[in-house]
């Protein structure tokens, strides 16, 4: 058995690097046939592992945070839905914050991780395929995705977000969590991007049904229990459904505030209400809006409405820990 090590020496500020001689050490005493590529930036890791890929490697293995994963994951699929290979995919985590391994039960720890990879236990989870704009295009507003070259696909394990996720991701990740910790700066970052973010008017078509969504603060588009560093929605999913969860908090006020980071950090089952409206769809398209157009997934900011959501057409070949709970992955 082949693999391949996609490595993010910047991961966790750069402090993963300093990991990499025990991933080695532990595989050089199993005598495992294994190479490896180093990235100096995100999109390196996409490019190393669609080569990987191509090149037939039997587990293609992120080593970083939530970041390097999504873009090993991308490196999987071709534009309509469909695996390039295959390989598995495997994680040994060096990141900030692990929502993707807490949703799939992935040690966070690299001896454990590392002992994962061994025993080889797999599952397929489903993947989320967006089709989004690479830049902001005005003269989309209020109409759908096209055939353009100016759009172009990507996959998401977790969630997406349309309306504040992007402003919150930017912010989480400009240092914030470095000084004050994972959940208490993404907490922070959450504040500041409700105090700037000025709510618009979203039209939405789920499963073929229109609808506006007015004063809409953010759309979660996702599958997993766990979102973005403590944030969480507790959903009626399973896997294999094929569907999303689609969170929508719209018209919120200042009183509003509280019951509502109550509602995303407790974890808690949704009931729906004034601002907060929890419902599924196995599609979605976002229409272009000029006033929030970043689209956020899998904690980083991604490109621009309009979008396509979608499930991939074939699931993910992922190795997880033998105790796999699957609680809304």
């Amino acid at each position: 058995m082949k693999y391949f090590f996609v490595l993010n020496p910047g991961s966790r500020g750069g402090k993963s690097k300093t990991c990499f001689h025990r991933v080695f050490a532990f595989l050089n005493q199993l005598q495992l046939d294994y190479a490896y590529g180093l990235t100096d930036n995100l999109n390196d890791a996409y490019v190393l592992s669609r080569k990987a890929n191509e090149m037939n490697y039997d587990v293609i293995v992120a080593v970083g945070g939530d970041g390097t994963i999504n873009k090993v994951l991308n490196g999987f699929y071709d534009d309509g839905g469909r695996k390039i290979s295959t390989a598995a995919m495997g994680v040994l985590y060096t990141g900030t914050s692990p929502d993707f391994c807490k949703s799939y039960n992935i040690p966070f720890d690299l001896e454990s991780g590392l002992e994962t990879l061994k025993d080889h236990h797999i599952v397929k989870i489903q993947i989320g395929k967006i089709v989004l704009a690479k830049s902001f295009i005005p003269d989309y507003k209020n109409k759908p995705v096209t055939n353009e070259p100016s759009f172009y696909t990507r996959y998401f394990s977790c969630c997406a977000n349309i309306g504040m996720g992007a402003a919150l991701a930017r912010h989480a990740n400009n240092g914030i969590r470095k000084k004050i910790g994972d959940f208490g700066g993404t907490l922070f970052s959450l504040l500041k991007s409700l105090k700037c973010y000025e709510p618009s008017n979203f039209h939405i078509i789920r499963d073929d049904k229109t609808c506006k969504v007015e004063k809409m603060f953010n759309l979660s588009v996702g599958k997993t229990f766990y979102i973005a560093s403590g944030i969480k929605v507790n959903s009626e999913l399973k896997e294999g459904d094929s569907c999303f969860y689609c969170l929508t908090i719209k018209d919120m006020r200042f009183f509003d505030l509280i019951p509502c980071l109550k509602l995303i950090y407790s974890g808690n089952k949704i009931q729906n209400n004034r601002f907060a409206f929890l419902e599924y769809c196995k599609s979605i398209h976002i229409l272009g809006n000029n006033t929030c157009p970043e689209v956020e997934f899998d904690g980083d900011p991604q490109g621009f409405l309009p979008c396509h959501i979608q499930m991939a057409d074939e699931s993910l070949d992922l190795i997880v820990r033998k105790r796999w709970i699957k609680k809304n992955a």
